[in-house]
């Protein structure tokens, strides 16, 4: 727990200038944000330990901190010497002084927590009950604060709470004896904890120079260490830092996982390059701020230098990674670490070589190639695979595993995950910072009945198509079912959004996930996804959506958000400005497509009036910024318009085209019975009557079963990187939806990506592509690397090729 491990500071009641000024501040800030709480009731008047009330543990806290002079404490000796003589006269009031300083606490629970939960429910708990030990555990916080995630006194078969500071574990066993639980409390450098000193029970022999045998071996069975081992805001505190996690490998057990809360400063620049690290969202803290939060806690021999989280980095996979800011005091940043042992072991596998089976049969499911790792299929399918399969066809994720493991490295965080349907990718490139942590697309536009139609997808197929909101993924997954989809996108906050989807199948009943993504709207979203989600996700996606849970609390809801949010938005305010919120409802409302082609001409004369599109949608702003058209798709838009013999004045070429989209849509299908994603435009929501395949009852009961996900893998890269590292011949169908409007007719990259697909495609394998163009200047370089091109559908006036 925080501020309670291992320190070296021998406090003497002088100060510095310099110190003396920061201890003002501090206490000034300090007192402002008590009477700040006070004023607005964040933090009601109530009585604490000893009957102290809010007063009187502030100022015990204060004068423990900065009044009273540390020069330690006569009976002991040493760093125990220099903490007691801190802590001796705030201890019965720690846990309430430290409220508003150390957030996160509960977070780092949480998510241990559902990695335990998950465990159990896989059967790794049923020979023998979790441990778990609590290292600079002080006065027991974390344990009680563990209660509302798990009951501790019945899931775990013993809780270790290890400390220095006799005052804070005097509460911490007063803590005890009230609730009853059976938690031992140790008294000791967590240099020097060593498990079997108290577990000898589960040793075949004596616990004699355990410390020794610690150090030099780490390999364990699974029914041996500590399934948890935490540091709340304690890793910070202690001087040699690097001895004690080094120490804990060895308490581990050999699926164990290590969860750390603490305060700390990097910059972004420190951890470029490093592929392992989980995901470096919100993770710069700027060169002022680092400056400025060393030198505060430095006075407190706090250390925020970032070596303390790259050891920790180092020596442990990483599960969850989760950067913060305590906003109540500051913006102080703080970070959640939740890790494993970091070379792959399986509990119940006796194969030596499980680590590179792992790795390969991963890449041959990334790659479509053959799974070579068994040792008696081996020899049998060398020489038949070393002439079909290129020697450097390798994934990002087999590539970068090999890189870490030369360089004495653990492995990218995806390959220590729950499962592996993320495949590793580098967040820090240009190529996916471009998108600012934004997503574009909230909800898929294409079709997924046309695809349906036109591939005739079977269960033994393998198909690529490009991510966007995930909504046609599970389309294919639910009412198809094949081998493998390869989900890709550029942007890396889309396939986010799929994960999410897949976490909610697999952890939440059916109303909660349409309350979700039917609705829109989850108020106790961030609470769900630590608790219950978590497990399932990538750690970059687990740290994104943390990171954006306001958006399901939100009035608005997860529909009006992405890139793509901006031309919705403004439609319902042109509706709500001329008054026609109403009429929209009974579009929404109509039963049949005569009583919609009714009340259509009414939103119309707005939705397809001229000055609208020559004020709003004919700008190349609303077509890029607003709904998502890319500058090079406008321009096919623009020269199908000219090749009529017309010329785009004011934007006549968009209205034209947004005519031909719209009237044909309203005159043939009914958007509240059947056409989703205009429903979902005009209101922000689906419907129980109208909403995407995979969003019913009957969905859900399959996509929640064990084992519906584990044919897809999600790539995060362009089009062409992941077709290219596909076996050849072994794709049967691409669905690119519009991506090849993105691209410039005068560079290669269409060329490339037709070259990729004709050597990865079956023969008789389908392209499925959409355009904005009725005569897309790249389906002849298709033609030119052997494929047949037809158009099955157009966008012509009075047309409709889809809903």
């Amino acid at each position: 727990m925080a501020l309670s491990a291992l320190t070296t500071a021998t406090w003497i009641p002088y100060f510095s200038s310099g110190f003396q000024n920061l201890y003002i501040l501090f206490a000034l800030f300090a007192l402002f944000v008590l009477i700040d709480q006070l004023l607005i009731g964040a933090l009601p008047l109530r009585k604490f330990s000893k009957g102290s009330d809010m007063l009187t543990t502030f100022f015990k806290f204060f004068y423990a901190s900065f009044l009273k002079p540390h020069t330690g404490d006569g009976a002991l000796t040493g760093q125990q010497a220099a903490l007691e003589s801190f802590y001796k006269a705030q201890a019965d009031v720690y846990d309430a002084s430290r409220k508003l300083l150390l957030r996160g606490r509960e977070d780092m629970l949480g998510l241990a927590a559902a990695q335990l939960k998950y465990k159990a429910e896989k059967g790794a708990f049923d020979k023998k009950k979790p441990i778990w030990v609590d290292i600079g555990g002080g006065t027991g916080y974390n344990v009680e604060a563990m209660q509302a995630y798990l009951d501790v006194p019945t899931f775990f078969a013993k809780v270790y709470l290890v400390d220095l500071s006799p005052s804070l574990l005097e509460v911490a066993r007063k803590r005890f004896d009230r609730l009853g639980w059976n938690v031992e409390i140790v008294c000791q450098d967590a240099r020097t904890f060593r498990l079997e000193n108290y577990e000898a029970s589960n040793l075949q022999n004596p616990p004699i120079n355990s410390h020794l045998r610690s150090f030099t071996s780490e390999s364990k069975s699974k029914d041996t260490g500590a399934d948890l081992v935490t540091l709340s805001y304690s890793l910070s505190m202690i001087p040699d830092y690097y001895s004690v996690v080094d120490s804990i490998p060895s308490l581990l057990s050999a699926g164990g996982i290590i969860g750390v809360v603490d305060f700390y400063v990097q910059s972004i620049v420190e951890i470029s390059g490093r592929t392992y690290t989980g995901g470096s969202f919100n993770r710069h803290v700027t060169w002022l701020g680092r400056v400025f939060w060393r030198a505060w806690f430095d006075v407190d021999r706090v250390g925020l230098e970032g070596a303390r989280r790259d050891y920790l980095e180092y020596r442990f996979g990483t599960l969850k990674s989760v950067d913060e800011r305590n906003y109540l005091l500051g913006g102080i940043p703080y970070y959640v670490f939740l890790g494993t042992q970091r070379n792959l072991v399986c509990p119940t596998a006796t194969n030596p070589d499980y680590a590179q089976n792992f790795i390969e049969s991963l890449d041959a499911s990334c790659t479509e190639s053959p799974y070579l790792s068994p040792q008696h299929h081996r020899a049998k399918m060398y020489q038949v695979v070393e002439k079909a399969v290129p020697v450097e066809l390798r994934s990002k994720a087999y590539e970068c595993a090999v890189i870490n493991l030369s360089s004495n490295l653990p492995l990218p965080s995806v390959f220590y995950q729950n499962n592996q349907r993320r495949i590793y990718y580098e967040d820090q490139l240009r190529k996916h910072t471009q998108f600012n942590n934004e997503y574009i697309y909230a909800f898929t536009w294409e079709d997924p009945r046309v695809d349906h139609r036109l591939l005739k997808i079977r269960d033994d197929d393998v198909v690529l198509c490009v991510t966007s909101a995930g909504d046609n993924i599970l389309d294919y997954l639910y009412n198809a079912n094949p081998r493998r989809i390869h989900a890709v996108d550029l942007n890396p906050n889309q396939n986010h959004l799929l994960e999410l989807k897949i976490a909610a199948f697999r952890s939440l009943p059916y109303a909660q996930v349409w309350r979700m993504f039917g609705e829109g709207k989850f108020p106790a979203f961030r609470e769900t996804l630590i608790a219950k989600l978590s497990p399932h996700m990538s750690s970059q996606a687990c740290q994104y959506w943390l990171n954006h849970a306001s958006i399901f609390g939100s009035r608005h809801g997860l529909y009006e958000t992405g890139g793509s949010r901006h031309a919705i938005i403004i439609f319902r305010l042109i509706f709500k400005l001329l008054g026609l919120s109403s009429e929209v409802r009974k579009l929404c409302n109509a039963k049949t497509l005569k009583e919609q082609q009714e009340i259509w001409p009414k939103i119309r004369s707005v939705l397809l009036s001229r000055p609208l599109h020559w004020a709003v949608v004919s700008t190349e702003w609303f077509a890029w910024k607003a709904a998502g058209v890319p500058p090079a798709q406008r321009r096919m838009i623009l020269t199908d318009h000219q090749e009529h013999g017309d010329t785009d004045l004011n934007g006549e070429a968009m209205w034209t085209y947004v005519v031909n989209t719209l009237d044909p849509v309203a005159k043939h299908t009914l958007i509240g019975n059947d056409n989703y994603f205009y429903l979902l435009c005009l209101q922000g929501k689906y419907s129980q009557r109208c909403h995407p395949d995979y969003l019913s009852a009957r969905a859900h009961r399959k996509l929640s079963q064990p084992g519906a996900f584990d044919g897809l893998r999600i790539h995060t890269d362009e089009l062409q990187e992941v077709i290219s590292r596909l076996t050849p011949g072994t794709l049967s169908h691409a669905v690119v939806m519009d991506s090849m409007d993105w691209f410039d007719p005068g560079d290669d990259q269409a060329r490339t990506q037709v070259q990729a697909l004709n050597r990865a495609m079956k023969i008789g394998g389908k392209v499925l592509l959409r355009s904005a163009g009725l005569k897309p200047w790249y389906t002849s370089v298709f033609e030119t690397y052997g494929f047949s091109a037809s158009r099955v559908g157009a966008r012509l006036p009075g047309t409709c090729i889809d809903r």
